[in-house]
């Protein structure tokens, strides 16, 4: 299971102090933390004014590279704004992200070509997200067809189908996990990927909810999941999962990060 930290993102009220107060001892606590609880990658999200973001998201991506080398997520609504900041990544990581929504593609894929790059394709074009299985795979299409004029082959996209809130589509689950299966039946090694809490808005007990999709999503195959690897109840959830579909021999890997004290109650 690859893990995408979430934490580094403007949309945080404690972040976006941060960004404003430009504290960078915070940020640098967020990285090393979530590099330290198992994440792969390290999103990093401006979210401020358009005409500051170019801005922030350097900065962020600076402090976040002087600290650890956990590779970043690159994260902007804005194809132009990553396209500026690109350069000052010092490792390959993963784009967030690409769809079929205006120029986005053509503006990221040209950057990733002849690299070790990976890149997040939404399914959504510019009549916004479909709530149909069917039109998700077209656009699934699509955007893989053009990353493969720039030599991105599908193992290098992280597919995220968009799961719905449940509050307001009772079935977003169940199109989640079928569109998850139609695509990989088309392209075998791309890899499936989700903002894991979008499921679970507007509505109570939102970690159950959590939980929940990440347990049914990962026997679907899920391959990755943008989520904060600090909650120790996902991150126990995540384990157990994955040892019970028999990808943890022996449960090594969870019994050793509970007698680490990464998972379960925390021991004094």
């Amino acid at each position: 299971m690859i893990i995408i930290g979430e934490k580094i993102n403007g949309t945080i009220p404690s972040v976006k102090q941060a960004i404003a107060e430009r504290n960078e001892e915070f940020i640098r606590n967020l990285a090393l933390k979530q590099t330290e609880a198992g994440a792969h990658f390290l999103d990093v999200c401006a979210s401020t004014a358009p005409e500051y973001e170019v801005e922030t998201l350097i900065w962020l991506m600076n402090i976040v590279q002087d600290t650890v080398d956990t590779p970043l997520c690159i994260d902007s609504p804005n194809a132009a704004v990553i396209k500026e900041v690109f350069k000052h990544a010092r490792r390959p990581g993963l784009i967030n992200s690409v769809s079929e929504e205006g120029d986005k593609c053509e503006l990221i894929f040209p950057l990733l070509e002849g690299t070790e790059w990976q890149v997040i394709a939404l399914t959504c074009d510019n009549k916004g997200i479909p709530s149909d299985t069917e039109t998700r795979v077209e656009i699934t299409k699509r955007i893989v067809e053009k990353a493969q004029k720039h030599g991105i082959t599908p193992d290098r996209i992280h597919l995220d189908p968009l799961v719905l809130a449940l509050s307001a589509d009772n079935k977003s689950l169940l199109n989640f996990t079928e569109t998850l299966k139609l695509v990989k039946e088309l392209y075998p090694t791309i890899k499936v990927t989700s903002g894991l809490s979008n499921i679970s808005f507007g509505m109570p007990l939102r970690k159950v909810v959590n939980q929940g999709f990440l347990t049914i999503a990962l026997y679907a195959g899920m391959d990755s999941a943008i989520l904060d690897p600090t909650n120790r109840d996902m991150m126990a959830t995540l384990m157990a999962t994955e040892a019970l579909l028999g990808r943890d021999r022996l449960c090594r890997n969870f019994a050793n990060a509970f007698r680490k004290n990464k998972i379960g109650p925390i021991k004094e």
